[in-house]
């Protein structure tokens, strides 16, 4: 089997777009690990699509902000004005789907999805050691989101290890599953990489190969743009999608 991964997709549809058409035949499945909406100004067309087109999703801070599951006192001020907006607009059905998405981790044939870490959905995952992270690994392979870091970590008894995205030149960088290691991959954010890199990222995990690869693609960032102002959200939420941050 082979799976598209996602997360952190913040209701871009320009950014989704661009992932699905350079990732077209190449996967069977689709796996998303939260976030499909807040900062952008497409949350009922990515919805709408998760609806119809992922075969697992866990629910990210910013869908639970969306449909009232989250405090948004923790929220920055431009955050909480565009989870507000998106609670507006969404549509009853979409309301309700990102109401009932599920709390990681979630087990999806032989690996798991959560959005910030395996001990806290919340948590922001930036560095790990064994002593902290293997208690709360189930499996070889975990995929989580929320940092809008793509990268990871590789984990032993002993030490753990840093997996670096691809650089700016590449489009790509594959991680070969060891057996002796435990993996806890980021698959990076499809609609607003923190990273330095403005382009979308996502993953592809090849199962039979033992295989993920980290990807990244340009898309349409001035269209996406143009949209989160016209809706009227923060302009900041627009500008930090040139620069990746």
């Amino acid at each position: 089997m082979r799976y598209l991964i996602v997360s952190d997709i913040h209701a871009n549809w320009e950014a989704l777009e661009a992932v699905l058409r350079d990732a077209e035949g190449q996967y069977e499945q689709v796996v998303c690990c939260g976030d499909l909406v807040g900062y952008g100004a497409d949350p009922n067309r990515v919805t709408q699509w998760a609806r119809e087109r992922l075969a697992a999703v866990v629910r990210g801070n910013h869908d639970k902000a969306a449909v009232g599951l989250e405090n948004l006192d923790w929220f920055n001020p431009a955050a909480r004005e565009a989870a507000e907006w998106t609670a507006r607009v969404l549509t009853a059905e979409n309301y309700s789907y990102l109401r009932s998405l599920p709390k990681g981790p979630k087990r999806v044939g032989e690996f798991e999805i959560v959005h910030g870490s395996p001990a806290d959905e919340d948590e922001y995952l930036m560095g790990v050691t064994p002593e902290y992270v293997l208690p709360f690994l189930n499996c070889r392979l975990t995929f989580f989101g929320h940092t809008h870091f793509q990268g990871g970590f590789r984990v032993c008894r002993t030490r753990a290890q840093r997996i670096a995205p691809p650089p700016p030149e590449a489009r790509c960088v594959v991680v070969g599953l060891d057996p002796g290691w435990m993996y806890l991959i980021n698959c990076g954010s499809v609609g607003q990489p923190r990273d330095g890199d403005p382009r979308a990222a996502y993953a592809i995990y090849d199962e039979e190969r033992g295989e993920v690869e980290l990807r990244r693609v340009p898309y349409a960032i001035e269209v996406a743009q143009a949209k989160i102002l016209r809706a009227g959200l923060p302009e900041v939420l627009a500008e930090r999608l040139s620069v990746g941050y």
